[in-house]
């Protein structure tokens, strides 16, 4: 049987105390709804259904900007009357003949082999519902069980009686299930309830009255079903898939200083035998390669490091590929579009954009070398800067190899320095050097011997 998944997605989340509906905020830098997304595009569904309802503007935004690579129908629930309601509201797109798959989307961190196993079992004729105990069940359903233990109800906290909820067994509202079955049971469902809603969960005490089997599993942690009403419990969400990463990555040969200050926000990748110190960030798509170190109060996003390469305290690398056995930092700040060659230096205080550097080639201090190209074995002295942008357009220095450019030298762009030239320090460069010559224009110094010293006056 083919599988169609609803997503559940139109609740307002009030206690988040937030005008960004409550599926947009994020756990390790993705919204919730689009880790339940994510997770969901891996079962290879025919169709997924998205439900919203408050913040379908900015949820209809999120999907264009954010999911084009997503196929999603997106259904709007106009009154908030109740999961039952809203799983109703997507039926009419739904093939009867497929399977159900039902997910919420402020519940993140569901795993994909949890989802399996509940659509296998409903592929198999089953009611498949996830479920898990808790220690302090309050606030959830209760599944209430006959004496053969079999599944016969789901009973809310409302309106549950002493007894059940004395039950510690909770639901989670996911569960997969033969889309005809949906289609019978939802139009019977009552809002006759402390809450006044369309339970999706009665439909259990209908699957039992008529006699299909109900299959109860359970998740690997009681994190996979964790949903998110406030800011609390999305910060404890967050540190617990932090760590669950952190184990993973060490266990893969990665060393971290400390697993619980070191975050990964997105599709990351590592090699063995990399040292990660304290509150290192890793952000968007980043590979590290083998032997790498990044050092304390490190971001890296979306960059490639190749092995050897070390990282050094407070340096910030976005969009940029560092060859192998580079140097940066500390305090560097590389940005979009620079590329450093193998054994390549960039040092405290410096900042470049766009700019490839060649093999050997060293900006050590205090330097801007933005939309640059720079040879190899080339040294850059401290307080050096492209002068790139004339306030409307860009333009482009080039460096020669084994150039030389003397400290606080402004290369006025566009501008050449050939092979081997020399800059000397303080200079403005206006005009093209050719290779091997030196590069001097700056103002002749003059010393007034009759000069005197302002002195304060009484």
């Amino acid at each position: 049987m083919s599988l169609e998944v609803i997503i559940l997605a139109a609740g307002q989340g009030t206690r988040m105390k937030s005008t960004l509906p409550k599926v947009l905020h994020a756990v390790a830098g993705k919204p919730m709804l689009g880790h339940v997304i994510d997770t969901a595009a891996q079962l290879n569904p025919t169709a997924t259904h998205v439900v919203v309802g408050h913040g379908a503007d900015q949820l209809q935004q999120y999907f264009e900007q954010q999911l084009q690579h997503h196929s999603l129908t997106v259904v709007e629930q106009a009154e908030q009357l109740g999961t039952g309601h809203a799983v109703h509201q997507a039926m009419p797109q739904v093939d009867s003949d497929s399977v159900v798959l039902i997910l919420y989307g402020d519940v993140p961190l569901t795993q994909l082999a949890t989802l399996q196993d509940l659509v296998v079992r409903a592929q198999q004729g089953n009611l498949a519902l996830l479920t898990v105990a808790l220690a302090d069940p309050t606030g959830y359903g209760r599944i209430v069980r006959d004496h053969a233990h079999q599944v016969v109800a789901i009973v809310e906290q409302k309106d549950a009686t002493e007894a059940e909820l004395a039950i510690q067994e909770i639901n989670t509202g996911i569960m997969a299930l033969p889309a005809a079955w949906l289609k019978q049971w939802l139009p019977q469902l009552s809002s006759d309830n402390a809450q006044g809603e369309y339970y999706l969960t009665d439909i259990i005490a209908m699957a039992a009255k008529s006699g299909h089997r109900i299959e109860a599993i359970h998740p690997s942690s009681e994190q996979e079903v964790q949903g998110v009403n406030n800011r609390l419990q999305l910060a404890e969400l967050e540190r617990w898939y932090q760590l669950q990463q952190a184990k993973q990555w060490m266990a893969a040969g990665v060393t971290l200083a400390d697993p619980a200050r070191v975050d990964f926000r997105g599709d990351i990748r590592i090699g063995q035998d990399v040292l990660v110190d304290i509150n290192v960030i890793f952000e968007g798509q980043v590979e590290i390669a083998d032997n790498v170190i990044i050092d304390a109060h490190c971001i890296i996003k979306d960059s490639r490091i190749a092995s050897g390469s070390h990282i050094k305290a407070h340096s910030l690398l976005d969009q940029v590929q560092i060859g192998e056995s580079c140097e940066v930092g500390p305090f560097a700040r590389l940005r979009p579009g620079t590329v450093l060659a193998a054994k390549a230096k960039i040092g405290n205080f410096v900042e470049t954009k766009k700019t490839h550097v060649g093999e050997g080639s060293k900006i050590s201090h205090l330097s801007y070398v933005g939309d640059a190209i720079l040879g190899r074995n080339v040294n850059v002295g401290a307080g050096t800067i492209t002068c790139n942008y004339d306030g409307v357009n860009k333009f482009q220095t080039e460096i020669g190899d084994n150039a030389f450019i003397g400290s606080s030298t402004s290369l006025v762009a566009p501008v050449q320095v050939g092979a081997g030239a020399t800059t000397g320090a303080g200079s403005t460069i206006t005009k093209a050097i050719a290779a091997d010559e030196l590069g001097v224009a700056r103002g002749r110094q003059i010393n007034l011997k009759s000069w005197k010293r302002p002195q304060k006056k009484d």
